[in-house]
């Protein structure tokens, strides 16, 4: 497997945000529910399900709560709640960090909370505004149906509450407007039944203790590396969802990641890093521990060619040729992250937020580019798809979504939140752990009616710079991440000969969702996978991508002061080296 395909370096591990600390979730991750032996088929029968949660002792106790609640809370001069859902998270993570060749964490952590919404008013206008998304307290980790409903009916008391105030201040803040809302609050749904079996993970620490440790003591055959960091993390996380609409849900998934990442300085001080990553479901179906040293000795052969690269210090104004796995990071950044049908405050006229706000119906990709968003995708070409899903976090099951077609945007990605000329969830409303449900993507694919081979990409790539009058073009191998797209491995490709030549400290000027509308020139036959994690998991699916006119200078960033003297002398060739 591909490690450049399969990690979104920047969205390491989101899902400790609310304050209960439980996973590390830094990005950056985001929650994989797709169909592998550690989650195995979902019963979508309402039979088999209703059996199968009747055999679950925390879906059992959810039920039983929930159902008390609808008759039951009820409060003087206060509509009763129209709608209520109970979530609760399960997660059993391990999480490992080395060093310099020596182990610096190590932990197991198991966590519960739940998540109680309480919705006063009706489908038209109702409470879920402000403090009023939710409440969300820690849940016992055994099995105990009693102290459950004991956390489930406070949870639900204090979500009333505050619903109650929250509709009252959401009646007085529409007041200030003319127009009134052209949507409504919150979308209906069909109930639906749709019971995975629990995730579990198969973890061993002593093994990756160890791998990390030895990937991470590889510092030592380069003294001018100056960090050389390994991780480890795998974990299994469980959903389960009940609403008064009818809808009983549990869902699950493993994932496993595994980061080796270095940096050096230059000898004019530009600090310089390199990373090798690997995203698995399963501990199994990790490098072995051969494989990522050998991986992490050719990243340290790659950091040291960037230190002895030239500078891109000139002004170029022309086409760059992105590789397949670097068009995944521009795709999820300019696109993504764009179609999701994420609600604009109240007054604004605007449909949705972001570049596409105001494209639907509009061009917003060349003619030959269609992007569609799948969820129910398992696997591409064999390569599992991390984003799958069968049933969104809302109880939705989920849609293919053709989001842009031939260049056109034709849909956004919603759930069940309501946004102008969109009244319907299609099935994308996902939500991190503790975390309310948000437009986001699934397994989003790019699509081109007349791809081109590499060669002939790179053809197009020349033909373009002579045109232009220019002595060569780029060629961008790896980004840095997704959030700013800043190049790590650039490469000019010379018009002369074609040979290719790496730079460093380059940054893209103009690289937005405009340059992809009209610089956007030719797509590849070669897509490759990236499975990503944010607050939910996300699969992009994107061939390389040439586009014209961007703009790459130096960066503006000041070069940092080497060290005033060598590490440590480990091996008799620091003094050498540092000479």
């Amino acid at each position: 497997m591909s490690a450049r395909t399969i990690l979104s370096r920047s969205a390491f591990w989101q899902m400790h945000l609310v304050a209960l600390c439980f996973l590390t979730f830094a990005l950056t991750m985001p929650v994989d529910a797709r169909q592998n032996p550690a989650t195995g088929t979902p019963s979508t029968d309402p039979g088999a399900a209703a059996s199968a949660a009747a055999s679950d002792p925390l879906l059992q106790a959810m039920q039983a709560e929930l159902e008390r609640s609808k008759t039951h809370l009820k409060m003087e001069n206060v509509p009763a709640p129209y709608y209520i859902d109970y979530r609760l998270t399960d997660a059993d993570e391990y999480n490992m960090e080395a060093a310099y060749g020596a182990l610096r964490t190590s932990t197991h952590a198991h966590t519960r909370y739940v998540r109680v919404v309480v919705r006063v008013g009706d489908y038209k206008l109702d409470s879920y505004f402000g403090q009023g998304t939710g409440v969300v307290s820690l849940a016992p980790l055994e099995d105990n149906p009693e102290s459950l409903r004991w956390q489930l009916w406070q949870a639900t008391d204090q979500a009333f509450k505050i619903a109650s105030q929250s509709l009252a201040a959401k009646r007085a803040m529409l007041s200030q407007y003319a127009t009134g809302q052209p949507f409504d609050d919150f979308a209906h749904a069909t109930p639906v039944h749709a019971i995975e079996p629990v995730a579990t993970v198969n973890f061993d620490p002593d093994k990756w203790e160890e791998t990390i440790e030895k990937a991470s003591g590889l510092y030592s055959s380069d003294p001018k590396v100056e960090m050389l960091n390994s991780v480890a993390r795998c974990w299994a996380v469980n959903q389960y969802f009940v609403n008064t609409e009818g809808t009983v849900t549990r869902h699950g998934y493993t994932e496993c990641f595994v980061d080796i990442s270095g940096t050096t300085q230059a000898s004019d001080g530009m600090r310089l890093s390199d990373d090798m990553p690997y995203r698995t479901a399963t501990p199994q179906e990790l490098p072995s521990q051969t494989q990522i040293l050998a991986d992490t000795r050719t990243m340290l052969i790659r950091l040291a060619a960037l230190r002895d690269a030239p500078v891109a210090d000139e002004e170029y104004e022309g086409p760059v040729l992105f590789s397949a796995d670097a068009a995944t990071e521009v795709f999820d950044s300019l696109v993504g992250s764009n179609v999701l049908g994420r609600r604009p405050r109240p007054g604004d006229s605007a449909r949705t937020v972001g570049p596409f706000a105001s494209s639907y119906k509009t061009r917003v990709l060349p003619a030959f580019v269609s992007v569609t968003d799948d969820p129910t995708m398992t696997n591409f070409h064999g390569e599992p798809l991390q984003g799958h899903y069968g049933t969104d976090d809302e109880g939705v099951p989920a849609a293919n979504v053709p989001v842009i077609v031939n260049g056109i945007l034709t849909n956004y990605l919603i759930g069940r939140e309501p946004i102008q000329d969109f009244p319907q969830s299609n099935g994308h409303g996902r939500a991190g752990p503790g975390q309310p449900p948000a437009p986001s993507v699934g397994v989003l694919e790019v699509q081109s009616q007349n791809p081109l081979s590499p060669a002939d990409m790179k053809k197009k790539l020349i033909e373009l710079c002579q045109q232009d009058n220019l002595a060569y073009g780029y060629y961008l191998e790896e980004t840095a991440g997704v959030r700013n797209l800043a190049p790590r491995l650039l490469y000019r490709v010379y018009v002369k000969d074609g040979h290719e030549e790496l730079v460093r400290g380059a940054v893209f000027s103009q690289l937005d969702a405009r340059a992809l509308r009209s610089g956007l020139v030719a797509l590849g036959n070669d897509p490759v996978v990236s499975n990503r994690e944010g607050n939910v998991p996300r699969s992009i699916i994107a061939p390389s991508a040439l586009i014209d006119d961007i703009e790459v200078k130096r960066t503006g960033q000041k070069n940092a002061k080497l060290p005033e003297y060598p590490p440590p002398d480990l091996n008799g060739s620091n003094r050498a080296a540092f000479q």
